[in-house]
């Protein structure tokens, strides 16, 4: 069990990631986290998660969504599925910090474990190319590598 603001931290693009359920603690069924996307924050890269589902409540501000060709931002209250296979990326174009809860299944935890040591070097945020390998270390396929 875990209170307000428990859990394991990561951060990566200005986002703050609280991990309440990892792997090692859902015998890598799911993983589960609350996120706070700052406004304007660099997106992920477009892309595919192959073998993985992944599942956003907004619980605050403003999240736009782009799945395959359609783009549309949702509020709080509002629920996205982007099954397994499904082009995508997620951001913060409005002017508040939103909060967003986020499943993935099976779990992804050690993919953002490593994103965060990515974004580690307060003075250079990497580029794009290494979070796309990354990415594609971890079962996902970026948008050009399609």
């Amino acid at each position: 069990m875990f209170g307000p603001g428990e859990g394991t931290h990561f951060q990566a693009r200005g986002s703050e990631m609280v991990f309440k359920a990892l792997a090692s603690t859902t015998h890598g069924s799911f993983s589960f986290m609350e996120r706070d996307l700052p406004p304007g924050g660099r997106r992920p890269p477009r892309h595919v998660h192959v073998g993985a589902d992944e599942a956003f409540y907004v619980l605050r501000g403003e999240v736009t969504f782009s799945l395959d060709e359609e783009t549309a931002t949702r509020g709080a209250g509002s629920f996205v599925l982007v099954p397994g296979g499904v082009m995508h990326s997620f951001g913060n174009e409005g002017t508040e910090t939103a909060g967003v809860l986020i499943v993935h299944a099976p779990a992804m935890d050690g993919y953002f474990r490593e994103l965060h040591e990515l974004w580690s070097d307060p003075d250079a945020a990497p580029t794009r190319e290494q979070e796309m390998e990354l990415m594609a270390r971890h079962g996902m396929r970026p948008e050009s590598a399609s």
